[in-house]
Order: C-alpha cells, then structure tokens, then sequence
C-alpha cells in the first residue's frame, strides 16, 4: 500500500482558496484548520488528494496530520458527491423508529448503494451516526434541509420531487 498523502502534482487550482490560506497562515492558529477544509470542501464540493497536498505544502501543516483531519470528521467528503447529498441518521432513536426502511426507499428510488452517486449526478446517499434531531426520528438532511417523521412514501416523494425541480436539497 502506498500513501497518497504526499502527492508532488497539483492538478486541483489552487489559487480558489489562496484567500484563506493567507488569513489561515496570518492566524498561525492550527485550529483554523478545520474552518479552513470546510471553505475548501464548499469550493471544490470534496477534498481529492491533490488539494490536501497543497493545502499541506502552502500551510506548512504535514499531510498526515490534514488527512487525520479528513478522515476523522464524517463532514469531510474525500470522493465527488452528487448535487444533493443525503445525510441518513442512523442513531438510536432513527433506528427504533423505522430509519431502515428509509434506507431501502432511498435505495430503490435512487438506485444506488451508500456512497454512490446517481447515473444523473443529482445525489449522493450516506448513513450517518446522528443528525442531533431525534425528536424528528427518522430523519435525513438533503443539503441544509433536514426531513423529519419519514416514513418509505414520504421518503419517495421527497427525492422525486427534488429530481423534478420542485423543492431544493
């Protein structure tokens, strides 16, 4: 296995972020760097390995240290996602009341597994641990919008009618 991290090829513009980066470095505070990957994540829609490692490279931060980052928080996206990213809670309250069967609606409407994206680029589907809005339970967010007291039609209704147009995720 080898590590990615290191990447000496840049083939992401970096020059999108070069306004954070400075205000990032001026702060020379580390705990600027999570502010920093989310702006990078809302310029690039993910964060491939390339703009880790100039992230790395101009910050001065190791790349094991920003990868650590990365994969440590569910909020960093390391593979494209789709247009509208589904965030299904999982938690125990979810869970209890029923999250699996919205799992299946969004896997039969969409036609696709966790992670992916569909054929049409519109979205992208994953499980997460908890969306801090149990008293919604089940719920899913879609963009900023969070879904609550989902049941399968519920569930088919709200993706087909953001695929048409009609509501934004």
């Amino acid at each position: 296995m080898s590590c990615q991290c290191a990447e000496t090829q840049t083939s992401v513009d970096i020059s999108l972020l070069e306004p954070y980066l400075d205000k990032y470095i001026a702060a020379g505070d580390e705990g600027g760097l999570i502010p920093l990957l989310q702006k990078a994540q809302e310029v690039y829609g993910w964060l491939p390995n390339d703009l880790l490692s100039a992230i790395s490279r101009r910050i001065g931060v190791k790349p094991a240290k920003i990868r650590g980052v990365v994969t440590f928080y569910t909020q960093f996206r390391t593979k494209p996602a789709g247009k509208n990213l589904i965030l299904l809670c999982q938690g125990t309250a979810c869970h209890v009341n029923g999250s699996a069967k919205i799992e299946e609606a969004i896997r039969e409407t969409l036609g696709v597994e966790e992670g992916e994206i569909t054929e049409d680029g519109l979205f992208t589907y994953n499980n997460v641990a908890c969306l801090g809005c149990c008293s919604l339970s089940p719920v899913m967010m879609i963009g900023e919008k969070a879904y609550g007291g989902l049941t399968k039609e519920k569930t088919v209704k709200i993706l087909k009618d953001i695929r048409k147009g009609e509501t934004a995720g």
